[in-house]
């Protein structure tokens, strides 16, 4: 996508310095570059932690589901 399409959420100098590495963003800014390219802010962090290696994205959604599950039953636990 060109820097353009980004406009109404970054500036084309944010957005390089984004591309060449010197800044990185936050959740929120994030969220809404997510929304411009319509992809769900975790698909892009996936990548950024697997590359583009269908397996190993596999083995790390599978640890995020064991966490989730843990960190809620946990919460439970404590609630109760």
């Amino acid at each position: 996508m060109s820097q353009e399409a980004f406009s109404d959420v970054s500036s084309r100098t944010y957005m390089s310095t984004l591309e060449r590495d010197l800044k990185s963003p936050t959740i929120h800014k994030l969220a809404e570059l997510c929304e411009v390219m319509e992809v769900h802010p975790l698909t892009l962090l996936t990548l950024a932690y697997v590359g583009r290696d269908p397996l190993n994205a596999d083995q790390l959604l599978a640890q995020v589901q064991r966490e989730l599950k843990e960190i809620v039953a946990a919460s439970k636990i404590e609630n109760s």
